[in-house]
């Protein structure tokens, strides 16, 4: 007999196709362990297979297309701890194939395209993150792939991004109010004309006041701070490294930014910014960086998306840590 976790912690992981949620998620992993951790695609709660999609003309991200009402009652089963039997959407032939047996793990992380969407589904999770890339930097990222390593031509790449953008804007991009951190993805600053987006600038919004989460700052906590760290303790090639850290507002909440535009060329000088960041929930000086050390290999690993995932996922590591320190899950939240 199978031994039920005691606390099944929920993590919800949003975003359009194409921007970073399969990294993530390996970075997870070196967090939370590949045993410990189960991870729901929500792509196989599409009630529209790939064919009758395209009959009533309407794309996976019309909630039309998806079963919320199974999806809910799948993931509430499983945060309380009762195996599901999830249906199963097969990417390459478009269909549903037969369903399969999960069982409740200690970390469950739901990741797609609609995990903030339901608000019944989004009720269950206990951390939601966003990562939000820019349409410049969507469009360049695309063209590059597709036509690239999938021969695509330019205008039918374009097409594809207008046909989705209708829905996404109307489904998808909203849920960016709900997550408790958003990663955004955005062109860079500090060269005037950059076409390819080869160099980025991420920012972290990290919502206040949400319960057991200190956002990670510079420096001096809710200052506004502008630094340039390139010299003798960071290598930074032409055109350098910019960090910002300050207080705003998004969709109505205050939230504190961090922000890294550039990219840095040598990773094991990550040190040098770990230290001047507080709140990280690291559990020793330089685990920040023997996690981006890890995995330079992985996207974005040598600028401030690899950099926040892995700070995000350190809190959701400590939000783990703080719901299952007491054995009982019906505790009243002080």
């Amino acid at each position: 007999m199978t031994t039920q976790p005691d606390r099944v912690v929920l993590i919800g992981v949003a975003g359009d196709s194409g921007c970073g949620k399969s990294t993530f998620l390996r970075r997870l992993i070196d967090l939370f362990g590949e045993e410990f951790m189960t991870v729901i695609c929500l792509d196989d709660y599409h009630c529209l297979d790939r064919k009758q999609r395209k009959e009533q003309g309407v794309t996976a991200l019309n909630p039309k297309a998806n079963n919320f009402d199974l999806m809910y009652e799948q993931i509430k089963a499983l945060k309380e701890g009762k195996a599901i039997d999830k249906p199963i959407y097969n990417h390459e032939t478009g269909e549903l194939d037969p369903p399969e047996r999960v069982e409740p793990n200690k970390i469950i992380v739901i990741e797609g395209l609609h995990p903030l969407y339901d608000e019944r589904v989004r009720s269950l999770i206990d951390f939601g993150v966003y990562l939000d890339i820019s349409d410049e930097v969507k469009v360049n990222w695309k063209i590059q792939r597709d036509m690239a390593e999938r021969g695509h031509r330019y205008e039918d790449v374009i097409a594809a991004i207008n046909a989705r953008r209708p829905d996404f804007s109307a489904y998808i991009e909203p849920q960016k109010e709900f997550a408790d951190v958003v990663i955004q993805i955005l062109p860079t600053q500090l060269l005037p004309d950059d076409k390819e987006s080869k160099i980025l600038r991420v920012r972290l919004l990290q919502k206040d006041g949400v319960e057991g989460f200190e956002p990670v700052y510079l420096f001096d906590e809710g200052s506004t701070i502008d630094w340039r760290p390139c010299g003798r303790k960071l290598t930074c090639a032409y055109p350098g490294i910019k960090l910002f850290y300050g207080p705003d507002s998004y969709y109505g909440h205050d939230v504190s930014v961090l922000e890294v535009d550039g990219q840095f060329d040598n990773l094991e000088e990550m040190i040098y910014i770990e230290s001047h960041l507080s709140n990280t929930s690291t559990k020793f000086y330089g685990e920040m960086t023997e996690l981006m050390l890890k995995h330079p290999d992985y996207p974005g690993s040598n600028n401030g998306s690899g950099l926040f995932q892995v700070l995000v996922g350190l809190k959701m590591r400590a939000t783990y840590e703080r719901l299952t320190a007491t054995k009982s899950p019906a505790v009243a939240k002080v």
